[in-house]
């Protein structure tokens, strides 16, 4: 509905408060007098009156001519047809590369995840004030750049669509902190839109596919507040629907010939989802997308799987000229094979720099157990 009146209207703040007014109206006229036949036209229909309304009301006539040249809806006798889904072209307006990347963040949550300003300044830690700021500036931007209202032309949508994915995914990320498991739900929600408004698009379900895989462990990843690492966990509490679902989004993006690297990520998502991890072909796996990539990140999950197949010694090998010395988890990794190669004092080294830089406490408290027991 939101992204019905953005289309229409050009304007979020504008579109957000005809919104809550066609809410309000809904509230206070369907209990007494039954819902319409079509509630969704109803309600589009409804919210663009009173933009209108407020249109003459302020007095921009001039400004806003187009709009008032649209016949006024009767708003019982609308076809759920006549608004068309403009989800997509919201999604592209506010992942705008002209948009910071927080202000994207927070468009996308507002504007199509529903979350109010407090819930999305809660989840990234700031204050509301500064979270309604960004917001506004962000909307302020939309429209005296004239940033349009549209999915992008053929031959720039590879990379906006890399952009979109990115903020989606980002999102996720920081819902992976069990503070805000909120935005990772708001994550996979977009993401199920993404997959069901560009269904030919192998990334889209690739994300997806990934988003659910990894959610499908949550309930294993903490028990009584403490991190539980994946070998220890207890696979009866993964979401073996959520696995399901994630690896029929796979095998969707494989068949559109999905070679990607969201996709290459779900593929070993998905093998750390069966029963016994499957090191090498994961080790493989994220070979080829560092090949893909060239991310040290990638680099350093790839000694990871090295160092399960192979043992410690190749996963040292691999991260030693890494240039991730602000990244806790290269810290942690290295101390870990460390450890178990017998370099106690190296490692007692490694863990106190990962100590200094972590900043989950479910984390600060696992490093500082494998710390004490050396």
């Amino acid at each position: 509905m939101l992204a019905a009146l953005v289309g229409f209207l050009g304007d979020f703040d504008l579109a957000e408060e005809a919104a809550q007014e066609a809410f309000a109206i809904a509230a206070e006229r369907w209990p007494r007098e039954g819902a319409p036949a079509n509630p969704g036209a109803w309600l589009v229909a409804t919210a663009r009156n009173r933009a209108v309304d407020h249109i003459r009301r302020r007095r921009t006539l001039a400004v806003k001519t187009k709009l008032l040249e649209v016949a006024e809806a009767v708003e019982d006798e609308i076809p759920q047809d006549t608004f068309r889904d403009e989800r997509l072209e919201l999604i592209f307006t506010c992942c705008h590369p002209a948009l910071s990347l927080d202000a994207q963040v927070a468009l996308t949550l507002r504007a199509l995840g529903g979350l109010q300003t407090s819930e999305i300044a809660r989840a990234f830690l700031v204050p509301e004030p500064t979270m309604a700021q960004r917001l506004v500036r962000a909307k302020r931007k939309i429209r005296r750049a004239g940033i349009p209202f549209r999915i992008p032309p053929a031959h720039l949508l590879p990379d906006r669509l890399t952009a979109v994915l990115a903020v989606v995914y980002l999102i996720f990320n920081e819902g992976c902190d069990g503070r805000r498991e909120l935005l990772g739900a708001q994550a996979i929600r977009l993401g199920v839109s993404l997959a069901e408004l560009m269904p030919d698009e192998p990334e889209v379900f690739g994300l997806l596919a990934l988003m659910l895989l990894h959610d499908s462990r949550r309930a294993a990843r903490l028990r009584d507040g403490e991190l539980v690492l994946l070998a220890d966990q207890d696979r009866s509490l993964w979401d073996r629907a959520q696995i399901r679902a994630g690896n029929e989004a796979l095998e969707r993006a494989l068949a559109l010939r999905g070679e990607g690297p969201y996709v290459l990520q779900a593929a070993i998502a998905s093998l750390h989802a069966q029963d016994s991890s499957d090191w090498p072909q994961i080790a493989s796996l994220y070979a080829e997308l560092l090949r893909m990539t060239g991310s040290p990140v990638v680099a350093l999950n790839g000694a990871v799987a090295r160092a399960e197949a192979e043992g410690p010694e190749a996963g040292l090998a691999a991260i030693e000229r890494l240039e991730l010395e602000d990244y806790h988890y290269l810290h942690a990794t290295r101390a870990d094979f460390l450890r178990r190669l017998g370099r106690s004092d190296e490692a007692r080294i490694a863990y106190a720099r990962a100590l200094e830089l972590v900043r989950s406490e479910p984390e600060r408290r696992f490093l500082q157990r494998r710390l004490a027991a050396l």
